[in-house]
């Protein structure tokens, strides 16, 4: 890769990591559609690691040539909230592979469940002790509470305590954290274009919040039900706002659309293996399809624009 391309390497990238595996996992957990859908899964499990491995040898050679460049992202109000999505990616590659190492699946939560926690107080404070505006808050700050409450998803193998310690701290930020950004988002003007795709963002902590409770209660109580009716809401509201999302331009930041459908179609999944009804058999293959549509789709674009040099740019 090109010197300036490595400079221009945004962190954010490492969402399409966290699209493709949230996929892998999608699939991994539709066991009702046969071994095809595990195989896709394994599939993209293998893809999502070395893109994952390619895209860490270039954020590290970032840092090692443009180190002051890395300062003022981790230092910008937006950009700050997408480093945990390396911290990220490792949990969620960590539950991919959960049934084919576990050695390799425990360490890679193990680093990715640290990573997790020093991104969340370094960016908790960071929120503290900067003098932010209304206008800079968006859905993307979500990111580091989603990181919080997927630990556990994995982490009920290995830890209950720790396990309800990133829950309980992910639940209550998220419920701060909406009230703020829905203030935002009715009271002040609208988003810029470039980040509306973070609109999906907001479908992730209760989605991912309905899978990581569920594991933790190993069945589905009251609040299991609120935090999957509340995502299942959301994805409704922004369903009857299709037209607006199709009549973007191309961004990076279209990749936000796919983690979160990614939560949601692993959230019914769950729902139908454990209530059995066929209404959210017949929704989970509804959703994984359109997922893997979407996926497919912003995959296509990401490529494209790489080959015509429209990404690693400076903004």
């Amino acid at each position: 890769m090109e010197s300036s391309r490595i400079k221009n390497f945004p962190v954010s990238f490492f969402a399409v990591v966290m699209g493709l595996t949230g996929l892998a996992i999608a699939y991994m957990r539709a066991s009702f559609l046969g071994k095809a859908a595990e195989a896709v899964g394994i599939s993209l499990t293998f893809l999502a690691t070395f893109i994952f491995c390619l895209f860490l040898i270039f954020y590290s050679l970032k840092i090692l040539k443009y180190f002051e460049v890395v300062k003022a992202e981790f230092n910008h109000p937006i950009k700050a909230s997408f480093f945990p999505t390396i911290s990220i990616s490792l949990l969620l590659l960590a539950i991919a592979y959960s049934s084919l190492s576990e050695s390799l699946s425990y360490y890679m939560w193990l680093i990715g469940t640290i990573m997790q926690f020093l991104f969340l107080v370094r960016i908790i404070s960071y929120w503290i002790n900067k003098d932010f505006k209304i206008e800079m808050i968006n859905p993307s700050w979500f990111i580091p509470v989603v990181g919080t409450i997927i630990v556990p998803i994995q982490g009920m193998d290995y830890s209950e305590e720790l396990s309800w310690f990133f829950f309980s701290t992910g639940i209550i930020f998220w419920i701060c954290l909406f009230t703020i950004v829905f203030y935002r988002l009715i009271f002040y003007n609208p988003l810029p274009e470039k980040l509306y795709p973070t609109f999906f963002i907001l479908i992730a902590p209760p989605a991912v919040g309905f899978v990581s409770y569920t594991k933790i209660n190993d069945s589905i109580d009251s609040l299991g039900n609120i935090l999957f009716y509340f995502a299942l809401l959301l994805l409704i509201v922004l369903a009857a706002l299709i037209r607006k999302f199709l009549n973007l331009k191309f961004y990076i930041s279209w990749w936000a659309y796919t983690f979160p459908l990614d939560a949601i179609t692993i959230a019914i999944a769950m729902r139908y293996h454990l209530t059995g009804l066929e209404f959210y058999k017949v929704l989970s293959i509804f959703s994984l399809i359109i997922t893997t549509c979407v996926i497919g789709i912003v995959s296509i674009k990401t490529l494209f624009s790489v080959s015509k040099k429209q990404v690693f740019i400076e903004e």
